[in-house]
């Protein structure tokens, strides 16, 4: 009777702390002390699953062409500038096959082509032809007039709605082999170019890469690019001010902007199932704010049930969907969270769900950037996806598109970092394909303090950001990288660990790894953010995997500022501590009462039952710390429900995640763990943590496990539920 007696005082003392705050209403706390917040728990996951549509292809606008008029990369739109700058010269100037289209998405082919950039005052008179070296085609002849890119082909008329290029129909025959081939231009019997390309991946382009002078022989190679696909430079603005959020603390910030909208709403996402962005996108359709939704066709697992649903009346109330994906699709994945509102941009981590941006499950990053110059930009590259050959109407896709049950989801996580508005210098906005990788290699290049990383996970040892922040840490940058630990992830997450923390021992550098304890503040990592020096964060949807960054849509912004460089440095700190946290000195007074009615009692450490007996709850009363666990045994808790675990499913190791890109050795892509690897920063210390003219004692809670002694984690059980009612993908 005198244990429940003490039990009770205690566990009255701590909740009389811990609701004061709740109580006199303040949501939140700055980010300034967030390594010494308490713990929430955590809910179930959601997942989606990739279906993909396959069919016939819609016809190509022609301006579609011209979304990358000189190819991808620096060296393709050197090359492009170096034949326009030639021509007109009069002196050496020859025409160059510049760009080919072997394998369309059309049936049989048809519609390829070669495209010849024709010299000014040059024209092709005379016997010029294309030749594989086994069949040839004759060049029809284009007069001085009729000078620049020219585009020929078997088939003029389908190939004129795949290009803005003049197109000129072959004489004779010649198809382009799939498989690769070489290719030389002509003049009577003299070779004036020769172009070889490797197999033609189905719906994408080749762009010449260097070589203007006539060819020694070798054949000069270029650069595939999917047909219709941005290719756009970084784009970096002034911008002043922005607001940072994260997840799942502060899920009002989107649905407040896209409340103050006037004008217009473009909102791209890898899954869409959240009512309350939903109930906010029917009520700006409704007040006449145009808005327009792009998703990705075949999430991973397939499209839940629920999204059928919720989009179903969006479009019923006037908004404009349209899905992407297919065969021959210009991206692996519309994996990209972002929307347009008026002159705002909001970019986030997390997908338009419950459990990312609703709250429900995942940390993640989000900011709402006020720039016109980024919304402006985001925007345009919002209409060259929703506009691409590969997207369809949201109606003709439900008519064919299958789905998979939702499950129910659980309640909101109640908020404890709160969002904060703050100053940036500027902010570069990154895009996937197009530029992202060597921009974001660029800023882990130039570090010259710390590196912070925080992942679901990395593709490989191999994966170039990963080893440009080791060469970081090998030049005397700390660098810490924190990863999830949920179950879909956890044995490559630790074998990883373990390979960076043998590399750091036998290099000697300062960099340590380890994998996320939630403390029941969030359920896992689903944020994909960098910190550079405190003065850097990156925030975006782009994974750290050469699929995400190379065949993926995703969206990156890289945020330069001190405050804002804070903002997510401090987050990741707390993330880091697992959210250990420092009792108040008013609550400490009122435990020391509890502390001294507990001597009373006799007991320095009181048990309830007998060790094997009962239901093994303890209460730990020791110097220097007290230790509380309010968990139930773990056969009646309820669990997490992983069978779909992320929602994301390109962070796992699936087909949307495989590092089958050149560049990257299969010999550095992680292998399976034989055993488990005791997950760092689990066992909890028994030290105390001193400030300024006090000491604070440290109490930490956890989610896992039965009932332990102070020796062991412990959990709060806090809940905050969830406003609106959602259902879990799956």
């Amino acid at each position: 009777m005198r244990a429940r007696l003490v039990y009770g005082l205690v566990f009255l003392s701590l909740f009389a702390g811990l609701v004061g705050p709740v109580a006199s209403g303040e949501r939140g706390v700055p980010v300034d002390g967030l390594a010494n917040q308490l713990a929430h728990p955590s809910e179930s996951d959601d997942s989606s699953a990739r279906d993909r549509i396959t069919g016939p292809e819609p016809a190509v606008d022609p301006t579609e062409a011209d979304v990358c008029p000189d190819g991808p990369t620096g060296r393709t739109r050197a090359t492009a500038r170096e034949l326009e700058s030639a021509t007109g010269t009069g002196t050496g100037s020859e025409p160059r096959i510049v760009e080919l289209y072997p394998n369309p998405t059309t049936d049989g082919n048809v519609g390829e082509f070669v495209v010849v950039a024709v010299p000014d005052g040059g024209g092709l008179e005379g016997n010029w032809t294309l030749t594989d070296g086994h069949t040839s085609a004759r060049l029809p002849a284009v007069t001085e007039t009729q000078s620049g890119r020219v585009a020929f082909s078997l088939s003029p008329e389908e190939t004129a709605a795949m290009t803005s290029h003049p197109v000129r129909k072959l004489e004779d025959h010649l198809r382009l082999a799939a498989d690769g081939d070489e290719l030389d231009l002509r003049n009577g019997s003299g070779v004036v170019d020769r172009v070889s390309y490797d197999r033609a991946p189905e719906g994408e382009r080749w762009y010449r890469a260097g070589g203007t002078a006539p060819p020694d022989g070798n054949p000069v190679t270029g650069r595939w690019w999917p047909h219709g696909a941005t290719c756009l430079e970084a784009l970096t603005t002034d911008a002043e001010s922005a607001t940072a959020f994260t997840l799942p603390d502060a899920p009002d910030v989107p649905l407040e902007t896209f409340a103050a909208a006037d004008d217009r709403i473009a909102l791209a996402g890898y899954t869409f199932t959240s009512e309350a962005v939903a109930d906010e996108l029917r009520a700006a359709a409704a007040r006449g704010v145009e808005v327009e939704l792009l998703l990705e066709s075949g999430p991973v697992g397939g499209t839940p049930d629920r999204t059928a649903a919720v989009v179903d009346e969006l479009e019923d109330a006037g908004v404009s969907i349209r899905v992407l994906g297919g065969s021959g699709a210009r991206y692996r994945y519309q994996h990209a969270k972002y929307a347009v509102v008026d002159d705002r941009a909001i970019v986030t981590t997390e997908n338009w769900k419950p459990s990312g941006i609703g709250g429900t499950s995942s940390r993640g990053w989000g900011v709402v950037v006020d720039d016109a110059d980024v919304a402006a930009h985001l925007e345009s590259v919002f209409r060259a996806d929703f506009e691409g050959r590969d997207t369809t109407a949201w109606a003709d896709h439900r008519r064919a598109a299958t789905f998979v049950e939702t499950e129910p989801i659980g309640e909101r996580f109640a908020g404890r970092i709160d969002p904060e508005t703050v100053s940036i210098d500027s902010v570069d906005v990154l895009l996937a394909p197009d530029n992202a990788e060597p921009r974001l290699r660029e800023q882990l290049r130039a570090a010259e303090e710390s590196i912070l990383v925080k992942q679901v996970r990395i593709g490989s040892r191999n994966q170039p950001l990963l080893q440009e922040t080791l060469e970081a840490a090998r030049r005397g940058v700390e660098v810490r990288i924190l990863l999830d630990a949920s179950w879909y992830v956890e044995d490559g997450n630790r074998e990883l660990v373990r390979w960076l923390e043998r590399t750091a021992d036998e290099e000697d550098l300062p960099l340590e790894a380890r994998l996320v304890d939630p403390r029941n503040r969030f359920e896992k990592i689903h944020a994909k953010g960098v910190v550079i020096d405190r003065e850097t964060a990156v925030v975006g949807s782009a994974n750290w995997n050469n699929n995400s960054l190379r065949e993926n849509r995703e969206v990156v912004l890289v945020l330069h500022g001190d405050e804002v460089g804070s903002f997510y440095a401090d987050v990741f700190e707390a993330d880091w501590q697992g959210g250990s946290w420092s009792l108040p000195v008013g609550l400490l007074v009122v435990l020391a009462v509890t502390l001294v009615l507990a001597g009373l009692v006799g007991r320095r450490y009181v048990r309830f039952d007998e060790e094997g007996e009962g239901d093994g709850r303890t209460l730990g009363l020791e110097a220097g710390r007290v230790g509380f666990d309010f968990r139930s045994d773990p056969e009646s808790a309820s669990g997490l429900d992983h069978s779909d675990p992320d929602g994301d499913q390109n962070d796992l190791e699936t087909d949307a995640n495989v590092e089958s890109t050149a560049g990257e050795a299969d010999s550095g892509t992680l292998a399976e763990p034989e055993q488990e690897v005791e997950l760092e920063g689990e066992i909890e210390s028994e030290s105390e943590s001193e400030t300024e003219g006090e000491t604070e004692t440290e109490f930490e809670f956890v989610s896992t496990g039965e009932l332990a002694s102070s020796s062991e984690s412990e959990s709060g059980s806090e809940r905050e539920s969830e406003s609106e009612s959602e259902t879990k993908p799956d």
